[in-house]
């Protein structure tokens, strides 16, 4: 068992420190935990900017410094990988690019959380949103996401639907483009279960989504997304079982920025 997609206090909206975490997977059995709270905001002057979304870019280092120790302390009852979740905005995807090169993470998660100026989890942007168009832009933006090269794993691939769950029934072609930029870009999608704690309910990404993400040959890995102890691994073995029912057979873990099969 496995969990690559995890986040603690530093992020401002999460509960627990990294021990915690780690703690936390030993206990619920996992072999594998990676740690990947949300990276600061590099393009920003403020060294911590929007304290209640991500750690400060001071803060940086010692997340690194912390992960890595724990993983040297816990390595004989379990494996810690060292990765950060990673916003991917259009106009600092060289920056981030570089950033991320400097250091010994394990892997990337990209994830879209702004569009425009505004998060896909802020309720004003749905005050008379065209929900088509939003559902549209989204898509479009994993899509350069999974193509910028910066990311080995997609986070929460329609986390858009979080807040309007109407959007789970609105048909557009921009999902399947979508899940063939991530097959041509070969980077991998997590299934994240944290959808309960939206109002959608459910998994990131929706069960249609997932099927044809299937049928296109999406490679896929597991994450919470817990931004608590009690979360972690939560759902592992229900989604292990949909995905053999889908016809998988494997799916994927990161060291040192290498991607390692597993069967499932």
């Amino acid at each position: 068992m496995f969990d690559l997609h995890t986040h603690h206090e530093r992020c401002g909206h999460a509960v627990g420190s990294l021990r915690e975490m780690v703690e936390a997977a030993i206990e619920a059995g996992l072999d594998t935990i990676g740690v990947s709270d949300h990276s600061p905001f590099f393009g920003r002057p403020e060294d911590h900017y929007k304290p209640w979304v991500a750690m400060a870019k001071s803060e940086f280092p010692r997340y690194l410094a912390e992960a890595a120790a724990l993983r040297d302390e816990f390595r004989d009852r379990i494996t810690v990988l060292v990765g950060v979740e990673s916003d991917f905005l259009d106009e600092h995807v060289e920056l981030y690019r570089e950033i991320y090169r400097r250091h010994p993470l394990d892997y990337i998660i990209g994830s879209v959380h702004i569009l425009g100026a505004t998060d896909i989890f802020d309720p004003a942007r749905w005050e008379g949103a065209d929900l088509l168009a939003e559902k549209e832009s989204y898509c479009a933006a994993v899509g350069r996401a999974a193509r910028s090269g910066v990311f080995d794993i997609l986070g929460h691939v329609d986390a858009i639907k979080g807040n309007r769950p109407e959007l789970v029934d609105i048909q557009t072609p921009a999902v399947d483009r979508m899940l063939r930029d991530i097959v041509e870009a070969d980077v991998v999608m997590e299934i994240n279960t944290s959808g309960g704690t939206k109002p959608v309910g459910g998994w990131y990404p929706s069960p249609d989504v997932l099927e044809r993400a299937a049928f296109y040959g999406v490679k896929v890995t597991f994450g919470s997304d817990a931004h608590r102890p009690s979360r972690i691994g939560e759902d592992f073995e229900a989604v292990r079982v949909r995905l053999r029912e889908l016809g998988y057979r494997h799916w994927h873990l990161f060291r040192d920025r290498k991607r390692e099969c597993r069967p499932l």
